[in-house]
């Protein structure tokens, strides 16, 4: 039966809508509260953003504070995590010969950003290649620190990566890094609302999250947190009039972040709104609500695998409310551009029957060697099980049907 959560969302019921960790769905009373905030900008533009904006913002990130376990001081808002990444990135100076460090799972805008710096500074990216399927957290923490050298200045790491949908044992490969004296910066794209998170916790130097996912705030909503030891040295993308700001009580990485140029920050302050909403869902709040997605997420994984004849690609412990399953077939080199994640016929067919999924090359970048296509679920409050089934049930020939005349 459908999900008793579904008429919070303005989702098409039409559609089978199991694609929540590309870009999020905000729920009606979410994007009510957003209206409001803009509303009221809109009714004096010029009281709001000379005298109501910087308390509303301060506001907004106590209560993202609270759910992050972090001092809202050290949080600053910004519109997704790959502004996170970039803003941490392009402060950052390296030296000739120096090494970033990420893997073949990073998010493919991550990876742009730091082989863009690199080259700027004569740098290095160095990949480590982790196992998929197949997969362990033992394996992950193997793989990447066997990828470590003297030359090692930053490692940037999935909390939870995109294309697999792995939870990775963010913690303890960030503790091994802390203690060969490596700085870390973890994409947290995907882990609010999907895991419990305690940022001061997992130990970085810098984490950098979206909020428009699994918070189900509005879109434009991220943030990033950045040790205080090192605040001083990250400047924001437009460097505005924070800069000289001489604002008593209030240290410059604060008022830089908060005042950027004029924009529309109705999503960051709707950010409250998303998080009592999650927590009001259901009895338990958060807590609850993540494991109802969690066991969903198992489920509908498993019966894609017993779909489509495969192994359990990695075990339940590293994995959220996301899942991907690879497609049995592997296909032949040259046959993939680059990440083309909504032109791919399997997903093509699979919309045409109403179910909205996301299909993706594994490895990312297949350049000229094998690769295969990986199906990624997302189980969000308004999915149900019945939903899972249905695309367990077309799958197959979808599959068949998309890939025959590249077959012969």
């Amino acid at each position: 039966m459908p999900s008793e959560f579904a008429q919070h969302w303005t989702l098409d019921p039409a559609i089978a809508f199991l694609n929540h960790g590309s870009f999020g769905a905000a729920p009606r009373p979410v994007l009510i509260a957003q209206q409001a905030w803009r509303d009221r900008i809109e009714a004096e533009p010029v009281l709001f953003f000379s005298h109501d904006l910087e308390p509303a913002l301060d506001a907004a990130r106590e209560a993202l504070g609270a759910f992050v376990r972090a001092d809202p001081d050290d949080l600053a808002f910004v519109p997704n995590a790959t502004a996170g990444i970039n803003t941490v990135l392009r402060s950052l100076r390296f030296e000739a010969g120096d090494e970033l460090l990420t893997t073949d799972h990073a998010y493919n805008a991550v990876k742009n950003a730091m082989e863009y710096v690199a080259g700027r500074d004569g740098a290095s990216v160095v990949i480590a290649s982790l196992p998929f399927p197949g997969t362990s957290p033992e394996s992950a923490m193997g793989c990447v620190l066997a990828s470590v050298t003297a030359r090692t200045r930053l490692a940037v790491l999935d909390h939870i990566t995109s294309a697999t949908a792995l939870v990775l044992p963010i913690g303890e490969l960030v503790a091994e890094l802390t203690a060969r004296g490596i700085e870390t910066l973890v994409d947290g794209a995907h882990a609010p609302g999907q895991v419990a998170l305690d940022v001061p916790k997992v130990g970085a130097t810098y984490y950098t999250a979206n909020l428009h996912k699994w918070v189900c705030a509005p879109k434009g909503s991220g943030f990033l947190w950045v040790r205080p030891d090192r605040q001083v040295a990250i400047r924001p993308l437009s460097i505005s009039h924070g800069a000289n700001s001489p604002r008593p009580g209030r240290s410059r990485y604060r008022v830089e972040f908060d005042w950027t140029g004029t924009s529309d920050p109705s999503a960051y302050l709707a950010v409250p709104d998303a998080i009592r909403f999650g927590e009001r869902l259901m009895p338990g709040g958060w807590p609850t609500l993540r494991a109802r997605n969690h066991v969903l997420a198992i489920a509908g994984r498993d019966l894609l695998c017993a779909a489509l004849a495969v192994d359990l690609p990695a075990p339940d412990t590293m994995i959220g409310t996301m899942a991907s399953v690879p497609l049995p077939a592997e296909r032949s080199p040259g046959q993939v551009q680059g990440v083309d994640l909504y032109d791919d016929p399997v997903h093509d067919h699979l919309a045409r029957l109403g179910m909205q999924v996301m299909v993706t090359p594994w490895p990312q970048r297949p350049d000229d060697g094998p690769w295969r296509r990986l199906v990624r679920i997302s189980a969000a409050a308004y999915n149900d099980l019945e939903q899972f089934q249905r695309l367990a049930d077309a799958l197959p020939s979808a599959v068949t049907a998309a890939t025959r005349p590249t077959d012969a």
